[in-house]
């Protein structure tokens, strides 16, 4: 993916000679130095951008715009301030232009499934941060997505939420059977909540290592925190971020 400067000319490439797969009901992480291109390979998933050479397919179609097979959690909950709980987890369901009766059944059965049933009929402000992202998890699901982009899902929460919520995308994403690729800075979550994680080296990104997590239990990351190769899996993320990390001039 290279992108223009001011005047149209080449500005820089982002990312280059990047290839992997991602298996049906796998979550594979992808970590790496800030602006090394993790991003740009979820936009470029999502069909938000066309990459500027090579392809991207969801379960074998050619990415080339936005669809329905993916659905996307970003950083920020985003939710809309003038919509209730529950018809914020509805609007994607709206714009497939489902019957009032089906958003409201999938909004619901969702709140329910993450603990917010109490809430469908409050608005965004009157909800914890934590509560929100709780809510955008679902909205991200209400849309019954082949595949999940998450781009730093819990990354605004502070650390007791963030567990909570690891604990909640965990087990709902084993349950549902969802497909998902996962970006973190936190290489902790990284190994707690993936199968495998892909390393990316400093701009122009591509993948210098590739870790299978051997380790049982992805639905339940508090008992994968307390794993004895856990540690092992660290020593070898923070090595090859050492390697993949930008030179500094001085």
């Amino acid at each position: 993916m290279r992108f223009p400067d001011a005047s149209g000319r080449a500005g820089f490439t982002a990312i280059e000679g990047v290839s992997f797969s991602v298996a049906d009901g796998e979550v594979v992480a992808l970590i790496g130095p800030s602006g090394c291109g993790k991003s740009t390979l979820l936009n470029i998933g999502s069909g938000l951008y066309a990459s500027s050479s090579g392809h991207a397919f969801v379960d074998g179609e050619r990415v080339l715009g936005p669809n329905r097979h993916v659905a996307f959690m970003l950083q920020k909950d985003l939710l809309l301030p003038w919509r209730t709980i529950a018809e914020n987890v509805a609007l994607g369901v709206e714009i497939q232009q489902q019957t009032k009766r089906e958003c409201a059944r999938r909004a619901s059965d969702l709140l329910r499934g993450l603990n917010l049933a109490d809430f469908a009929a409050h608005y965004p402000h009157q909800l914890s941060g934590g509560m929100r992202q709780r809510v955008a998890l679902a909205r991200t699901l209400a849309v019954d997505p082949s595949v999940l982009l998450l781009d730093e899902p819990f990354s605004a929460v502070d650390a007791q939420t963030r567990i909570s919520l690891q604990q909640d995308l965990a087990q709902t994403l084993k349950h549902a059977g969802k497909t998902a690729l996962l970006i973190t800075h936190d290489l902790l979550e990284a190994i707690i909540l993936s199968d495998r994680v892909l390393v990316m080296s400093a701009r122009p990104g591509h993948i210098v290592d590739e870790i299978t997590i051997q380790i049982g239990g992805r639905d339940d990351p508090m008992r994968r925190r307390q794993d004895s190769k856990i540690a092992g899996y660290m020593a070898r993320l923070m090595e090859r971020l050492e390697i993949a990390r930008p030179a500094l001039s001085a």
